[in-house]
């Protein structure tokens, strides 16, 4: 009987786990933020206190939450461990951060979008379109549109069917996400017209025009980003 219960507590200490990092994406809980306190999250998710210390507990481990004795439980990432192996949401300068993964982006997700050109199939155009679309539509209605922003990127590297380009999605959706989180939408117009050029340049097999759309799409990321970081600095 023991077991049993002792199962059915760490099934729901999962399920919370899986729900605390929703509700920090979704809410969203900015990185250095404080969570609400054991009692408020128990009462929120309608668990017993000590599964909430369970899910805190797996998630300290996991690299997302820390806890600071006397001050609360603290977001210190988007992302575990296992998502962002390289840990580098952890690093302090986030514009810095921010900046030298677009070196890297631009480095490598051009040829991405080509290979993906020329490599998808029907059943992968159908889907980058429909991600295409909801991005748009979570945008367009001021929703939070990052998970979906990084899925769509994180398929386009699928669709490359290269085994390598596998293996760096980790840090492409580190380095969407980071963007996001310090940008909030300020480029609504140039994402939503690249994004949709990249995605028709892909079902329409077009690998040098879905590069130039992946440029150009990253080129104005950037640039908004260099202004903001200066500005920051001034």
């Amino acid at each position: 009987m023991y077991q049993i219960e002792k199962i059915k507590n760490q099934q729901l200490g999962s399920r919370l786990e899986d729900e605390l990092i929703k509700y920090i994406l979704e809410t969203p809980v900015p990185i250095g933020e404080k969570i609400p306190n054991e009692f408020e999250l128990a009462e929120k998710f309608g668990v017993g206190r000590s599964t909430v210390r369970e899910a805190v507990k797996s998630l300290v481990t996991k690299g997302i939450l820390e806890v600071r004795r006397g001050s609360g439980t603290f977001v210190i990432s988007h992302y575990s461990l296992e998502e962002d192996p390289l840990g580098l949401n952890r690093l302090d300068n986030k514009y810095k951060l921010a900046l030298e993964l677009f070196d890297v982006r631009l480095m490598l997700e051009p040829e991405i979008a080509s290979l993906a050109a020329q490599k998808a199939n029907t059943e992968e155009k159908k889907h980058l379109k429909e991600l295409c679309d909801q991005v748009e539509a979570l945008y367009s209605h001021e929703e939070n549109h990052l998970i979906m922003d990084v899925k769509f990127h994180t398929h386009i590297a699928r669709c490359s069917k290269n085994r390598v380009v596998e293996t760096l999605i980790p840090l492409i959706n580190s380095a969407v996400t980071t963007f996001g989180n310090l940008t909030h939408r300020k480029l609504k117009r140039e994402t939503l017209e690249t994004h949709r050029a990249i995605t028709d340049a892909i079902i329409q097999g077009d690998s040098v025009g879905a590069k130039c759309a992946m440029i150009m799409h990253l080129t104005y990321n950037r640039q908004m980003l260099a202004k903001m970081a200066n500005e920051k600095d001034e």
